[in-house]
């Protein structure tokens, strides 16, 4: 059988509860742009790729639930949105402004990272290189 050749990723989903609060989020916090509505989702642009957030009717995390993610983030599985350095920066002070649950900013060496809860916590991280 021959190989499979993936050219490239055309889009990711992000189960939601409540895709009205979730679109505001991914666009008055995140600063993603709407595509589209179809139905129970909406497409997002993402610097050119797709986001897509799917409504999934389930109970909310627990707020220990939530702590958990946030307060232990690697290796867990979430979903990176690269930015620049001055970027990064604006990230922290207006996820914090905006009264999002994150975790302590992380220097690698090379990059830096800041994992953050979207309101149905997905967890979500910010990287930028240097």
């Amino acid at each position: 059988m021959p190989a499979l050749t993936l050219e490239r990723l055309d889009h990711f989903g992000i189960e939601v509860t409540e895709l009205r609060r979730a679109e505001r989020f991914y666009t008055e916090v995140l600063g993603l742009k709407v595509v589209t509505h179809l139905g129970d989702q909406v497409l997002l642009d993402c610097g050119g790729q797709n986001l897509a957030l799917f409504e999934v009717k389930r109970l909310p995390l627990e707020p220990g639930e939530r702590r958990k993610k946030i307060d232990h983030p690697l290796g867990k599985g979430h979903h990176a949105f690269r930015v620049s350095r001055d970027d990064f920066a604006a990230a922290i002070e207006r996820l914090t402004k905006a009264g999002v649950e994150t975790a302590k900013p992380i220097d690698w060496g090379d990059h830096d990272c800041l994992y953050f809860l979207d309101p149905d916590g997905n967890l979500l991280e910010v990287v930028s290189y240097r």
